[in-house]
């Protein structure tokens, strides 16, 4: 398990971006992550584009603490670009025929597996297999950091719940405070850069006609730390005579 995961999620599929499709992996995935203490740090919803591809990979790539869950193309098809861009990108070389996932797809196909359906067993260097309980045609995952699966929810949905389960169960508990605070958040900043950059920091603002509001939400994984700024700011907020309510997290 990565120390301080940074989760990301790649759909890819032309049909999502126009309109021949809607997305239902990142709501999915985001809500699966938040059950387990995570959050995402970025989703992309891109084109059947491997040079594109190519970049958002590498792009993740760039975060030491990137996990990411890829959603589509590792099928056999024209359109099909996950599996080669994906050894590309992590591996620096072509991908390479997987064995185990060779002899799954024979078994599952017999002599349909040929010509097209076995080339779904090219998969990068070093992958490991991710069991696909629907239809038994598995994902494959790298360095228990980067998964690709299916971009059929049905399949690609079970698949993830147990990698997560797996790799990513639970993460360490972070505590969190809201306050509504009846002002303008302008009226806040001053506050808010005064918060240090370990403080997770979230301002809302709200209106209803000419009544201005700003929703604070802090969070932090030490408790007293975090019980020691919520208090900062609201001792600050008393100071301007702004009025807030606690709401409930």
């Amino acid at each position: 398990m990565i120390k301080n995961p940074s989760f990301y999620s790649v759909i890819i599929g032309t049909e999502l971006l126009n309109g021949r499709r809607e997305d239902e992996h990142f709501a999915f995935l985001n809500s699966e992550l938040i059950k387990r203490g995570f959050e995402h740090k970025a989703n992309f919803v891109i084109k059947d584009d491997p040079d594109f591809l190519k970049d958002v990979f590498e792009l993740v790539l760039l975060d030491p603490h990137s996990v990411m869950f890829s959603f589509g193309g590792i099928g056999a098809t024209a359109d099909d670009f996950t599996r080669e861009v994906a050894s590309l990108a992590f591996t620096k070389q072509s991908a390479v025929c997987h064995k185990d996932a060779k002899k799954i797809i024979i078994d599952r196909l017999g002599d349909k597996a040929y010509p097209h359906a076995i080339k779904m067993a090219n998969i990068p260097k070093n992958s490991t297999l991710i069991p696909n309980p629907i239809n038994k045609m598995p994902g494959f995952q790298l360095d228990n950091r980067f998964f690709f699966v299916p971009g059929f929810p049905q399949m690609a949905h079970p698949m993830i719940i147990n990698t997560l389960d797996a790799h990513y169960p639970k993460n360490i508990k972070k505590y969190s405070c809201n306050f509504l605070a009846h002002c303008s958040e302008g009226v806040l900043i001053d506050i808010m850069e005064a918060l240090p950059t370990g403080i997770e920091l979230s301002c809302l603002p709200a209106f209803d006609g000419d009544k201005r509001s700003a929703e604070i939400y802090l969070a932090h994984f030490d408790k007293e730390l975090l019980l020691s700024w919520e208090k900062f700011f609201q001792d600050e907020l008393r100071k301007k005579n702004i009025y807030f309510d606690i709401i409930a997290n």
